[in-house]
């Protein structure tokens, strides 16, 4: 009697749907008033690309990850900080204090 031997591919791709929806199921425990943590939704987005790019995906799974991925891309957007503006003036100033000061005349 022989012990069926897995496919080392298709064991990957169950591992890597498992890790996925273990980090998902961590993104949503959240404690109460603990705000949701963007690298690990970085991640989650990272895996679903991972899973839609397999060449032996069934192609319902490969659109579905898509989709899912650019909504997990668009929260990690959303929960980034954003960039403080400066004015150009203060700008101009900050870039002049490096020694690259214009001298007075």
């Amino acid at each position: 009697m022989s012990i069926p031997v897995a496919d080392p591919a298709r064991s990957q791709d169950v591992l890597l749907v498992a890790s996925l929806l273990h980090l998902m199921s961590h993104y949503t425990a959240r404690g109460d008033g603990e705000q949701p943590c963007v690298k690990l939704a970085s991640v989650i987005e990272r895996h679903l690309c991972a899973l839609a790019r397999l060449p032996d995906a069934d192609p319902v799974l490969r659109a579905t990850c898509e989709q899912l991925a650019e909504r997990w891309a668009g929260l990690v957007d959303a929960q980034l900080p954003r960039p403080v503006k400066q004015p150009l003036l203060a700008r101009f100033m900050k870039g002049s204090r490096g020694g690259k000061a214009v001298a007075a005349q």
